[in-house]
C-alpha cells in the first residue's frame, strides 16, 4: 500500500510539473508574439516612413519632413499634458474616497460607475464634446480672455468652444478611470498596520493618509498616471471631432487656431492622400509610436522599482 501510495504522489507531481511546463511555454510564446507584433509594427511604419524623410521640400510643401511633424507633435503633447493636469488629481481624489473615505457599500457602485467611463466609445466622447461641453466652455473662454487676456493662455479671440483646451477635457474624462482604478488598487494595499498605527499615535485620517497612503503608493499613482498619458496621446476620433484645428503651434488655449494632434491628423487626412503624402502620414505614425512607447515602457519601469516588499 505504501508503494501504490508513493507511486501516486510521484505520478502526481510529474503531472504537475508537465503542466507548468506547458503553461510556461505558452505564456513565453505569448510573450515573444505580442514583442514580434510589436517588431512588426516599427518594422512597417519605418519602411513605409521612410520615403517621406527622403523627399524634398516640392512634395513635403516643407523644408524638410521635422518642419511637418513637429507642429502635430506639440499638439498631441500639449492636449496630453493638460489633460493629465486635470484628470491626475480628480483621479487621485476619487481613488482615495473609494478606498478610505465612502461607506463600503457605496464605495462600490462608485468604483464600478468610474470603470464604466472606460467602456464609452471614444466617438461618443466625441459627440459629448462637440455637442455639449464645447458650447459650455465658450462663456468661460470669454470671461478667460476678458480677465486674464494678458496671459498666453488666454489671449483669445474666444468665439468658439472647439478648443485645444475642450479637447484637453474630453481627453481627462476619457484617461480618469485607468488613472482612478490603478491609484485605488494602490491604496488599497496599503498596509493596515501601517495605517492603524498612524491612527493610533493621533493622526487624523488626512494626517494618516499623507503619512502612510500616499508614501506607499506614489509609485503606482505615477505609473497610473503615465499610463493615462498613453492614452492621451493614441486618442483618435474624440479630437478629431472636437477639436477645430489649424496646424499651429500656440500655448493660446482658448482661440480658435489650435494644432492638431498627430493621431487626429492621420485619421483626417488618410482617406484623401496619395503618394509620399501617405508615407508623411505614416511617418508621423511612427513618431506616436515611439512617443507612446516610451511613456508606456516609463510607466511600468517606475512601477516596477516602486514595488514595496511585504
Amino acid at each position: 500500500m505504501a508503494t501504490d501510495h508513493t507511486t501516486e504522489v510521484r505520478t502526481s507531481k510529474r503531472a504537475r510539473r508537465r503542466g507548468d511546463v506547458v503553461f510556461a511555454g505558452l505564456s513565453t510564446g505569448a510573450a515573444f508574439t505580442i514583442l514580434a507584433a510589436l517588431a512588426g509594427v516599427a518594422l512597417f511604419l519605418t519602411i513605409e516612413g521612410w520615403p517621406a524623410i527622403t523627399a524634398g521640400s516640392d512634395e513635403l510643401g516643407e523644408a524638410n519632413i521635422i518642419l511637418h511633424v513637429w507642429p502635430l507633435l506639440f499638439g498631441t503633447l500639449l492636449a496630453a499634458a493638460i489633460a493629465m493636469l486635470i484628470a491626475t488629481p480628480l483621479a487621485v481624489g476619487l481613488a482615495l474616497v473609494i478606498s478610505h473615505y465612502a461607506p463600503r457599500r457605496l464605495a462600490g457602485p462608485i468604483g464600478a460607475l468610474i470603470d464604466l467611463l472606460a467602456a464609452i466609445p471614444s466617438v461618443v466622447y466625441g459627440l459629448w464634446g462637440i455637442q455639449f461641453l464645447a458650447p459650455k466652455m465658450l462663456p468661460i473662454y470669454q470671461w478667460l480672455q476678458e480677465n486674464l487676456g494678458f496671459l498666453p493662455f488666454f489671449e483669445g479671440p474666444a468665439t468658439t468652444g472647439r478648443t485645444i483646451l475642450t479637447a484637453s477635457v474630453v481627453l481627462a474624462v476619457m484617461a480618469l478611470p485607468i488613472i482612478t482604478s490603478i491609484s485605488r488598487e494602490v491604496f488599497a494595499q496599503t498596509p493596515v498596520l501601517h495605517q492603524e498605527a498612524a491612527l493610533a499615535l493621533g493622526a487624523t485620517r488626512w494626517e494618516m493618509i499623507r503619512l502612510t497612503v500616499f508614501p506607499y503608493g506614489r509609485s503606482g499613482v505615477i505609473s497610473a498616471a503615465m499610463l493615462g498619458l498613453g492614452r492621451a496621446l493614441g486618442e483618435t476620433m474624440a479630437i478629431a471631432m472636437v477639436l477645430s484645428a489649424t496646424g499651429v503651434i500656440s500655448f493660446n488655449l482658448i482661440s480658435n487656431q489650435n494644432p492638431s494632434t498627430i493621431a487626429a491628423n492621420i485619421a483626417l487626412k488618410f482617406p484623401e492622400s496619395t503618394g509620399v503624402h501617405v508615407n508623411v502620414l505614416i511617418f508621423s505614425g511612427l513618431c506616436l509610436f515611439v512617443v507612446t512607447f516610451l511613456v508606456n515602457f516609463a510607466g511600468r519601469w517606475v512601477a516596477s522599482r516602486g514595488q514595496v516588499k511585504g
